[in-house]
């Protein structure tokens, strides 16, 4: 496993991180607990030194406290992080709405103090606003209770969760010097981060945590016409109607351009995302030990070749599944 800063920082995180929100059995539904532990810890015997996980993620605080605490207990650091919702819980973030109905002071103490209970640990190293406009640049109490939480060292970075496809909605706050850290979506299709937020990053020192790089699985491979998710779970509707028959055509094609086989385009899909020097780390989701094992050995430093970028940037597809 490869290190790589997360910004400014000096915080050291490995290439591939472990996306939380799929153990939690919120959204993502068929999780099991034993799996989810020991899928969390083969990511760590195998390098992985940071977790992501939220209060929203149904019981993911509480597995990724317990590994952690755990690990701690043998000698070893694991960097975690974790999300405050939005008090008026709108999610993506709005325009036209006031901080104090988002992220108040008092809200934000509030959900990392019920986070820290949830985990059992003593800190995060990362808390991130589980959504972020940057029409709240310069308003509202949140940046001093941020800045108090950090002098209490209760948190050790402030980082934001940026809407989904909207990474111009941060760029603000990027340039702004006051964020250490943020998530975005960036994967094959949804490429949008290159043109303006990506560029901010590397200016300014902010670390960039890649989310969604697998496209929810549509960038699997793996994905046809007839998959059928469980009752309850989110892609149900993120894949609706005709959209797997979509997806399955592009995702072929990406294959057919790139001279591989269907099996390998998680891999290749995952390396697209490593191959960009403003990424920190990226964070899929890890629900047993074999996704771990095959996304772990992608953080080996090794990027895609120069003509395999050229090909996948043709591969662009803006669009919002979420919406």
């Amino acid at each position: 496993m490869r290190y790589r800063q997360l910004g400014r920082s000096g915080v050291e995180v490995s290439e591939v991180g472990f996306g939380a929100w799929g153990i939690g059995a919120s959204g993502w539904i068929g999780a099991r607990e034993d799996e989810s532990l020991a899928a969390l810890h083969r990511a760590i015997d195998l390098g992985v030194n940071f977790i992501d996980t939220a209060r929203g993620y149904g019981e993911s605080e509480r597995l990724v406290g317990k590994v952690v605490r755990e690990r701690a207990a043998a000698g070893q650091q694991v960097r975690v992080a974790t999300k405050v919702p939005p008090l008026n819980r709108q999610w993506p973030a709005r325009p036209g709405v006031d901080p104090a109905e988002t992220f108040p002071g008092a809200h934000i103490r509030e959900s990392v103090q019920t986070s820290l209970r949830a985990s059992g640990l003593e800190r995060f190293d990362l808390v991130q606003f589980h959504v972020w406009h940057d029409e709240w640049m310069g308003r509202g109490d949140w940046l001093e209770t941020v800045t108090e939480l950090k002098e209490e060292g209760l948190i050790g970075l402030f980082g934001v969760s940026i809407n989904d496809h909207e990474p111009h909605s941060a760029v603000e706050l990027v340039r702004s010097g006051v964020v250490d850290a943020v998530q975005v979506i960036f994967n094959v299709f949804d490429q949008s981060p290159l043109d303006e937020l990506f560029p901010a990053c590397q200016e300014h020192g902010v670390g960039v945590i890649v989310r969604v790089a697998l496209d929810e699985g549509g960038l699997t491979g793996r994905l046809t016409p007839d998959t059928v998710f469980p009752d309850g779970d989110f892609r149900q509707r993120y894949f609706r109607g005709d959209r797997l028959a979509e997806v399955e055509r592009r995702a072929a094609a990406i294959a057919a351009d790139l001279g591989i086989g269907a099996d390998g385009l998680a891999e290749a899909a995952l390396r697209f995302v490593l191959s960009e020097p403003a990424v920190s780390t990226v964070i899929p989701g890890m629900r047993s030990v074999r996704n771990v094992e095959r996304n772990a050995a992608v953080g080996d430093g090794v990027p895609l070749a120069e003509g395999q970028l050229k090909v996948l940037a043709g591969h662009r597809w803006d669009r919002n599944f979420y919406s």
